[in-house]
């Protein structure tokens, strides 16, 4: 009986490593001179970012500082999709940022598409918020990685749970 090899690709956000960044650039803007008196804040609010600033400009400059912290901190950006800037209560400015964990199952069709499309010998199931990419060479398990990591989905994706049954 042949092996089949197999492997899911995920996204997932590591909350620790949000919450990190977060301190981090709450402890930044404190600090900064353009931000002295300002009451510019971010927080984690039910797996969301609300950052929220006395104008647009601030809050354009708070976001800088916190992806800078994120790509330090190895938080693909592509794992945040911004909304649009909304008012808020004394003239101030919010906006919240969602937060990727899982394939929304829109993406998840089209890595399915592209891998079928990509005619290479394996098999590819949407599990959930997973996608699960079964074969039985594992060289093509390889390749299979290889041309979605060169191919831009425009979210955030890893692969892990590789393994032979």
């Amino acid at each position: 009986m042949a092996k089949e090899n197999s492997f899911d690709i995920v996204s997932k956000t590591d909350y620790a490593e949000i919450d990190n960044a977060l301190n981090q650039t709450l402890k930044e803007v404190s600090q900064r001179f353009d931000f002295k008196g300002s009451k510019a804040t971010v927080e984690l609010a039910d797996k969301d970012l609300i950052m929220s600033a006395e104008d647009e400009t601030r809050l354009r400059n708070m976001n800088d500082i916190l992806q800078s912290k994120f790509i330090k901190r190895g938080i693909s950006l592509k794992a945040l999709d911004y909304q649009k800037i909304e008012p808020a209560a004394g003239g101030s400015v919010r906006q919240t940022v969602k937060i990727q964990q899982g394939i929304p199952i829109e993406k998840a069709k089209e890595i399915v598409k592209y891998i079928k499309d990509a005619k290479l010998k394996v098999q590819a199931s949407i599990q959930g918020e997973t996608v699960r990419v079964s074969g039985k060479d594992r060289d093509t398990l390889q390749e299979t990685i290889a041309a979605l990591k060169a191919k831009d989905f425009g979210i955030d994706m890893q692969f892990d749970n590789y393994r032979t049954n």
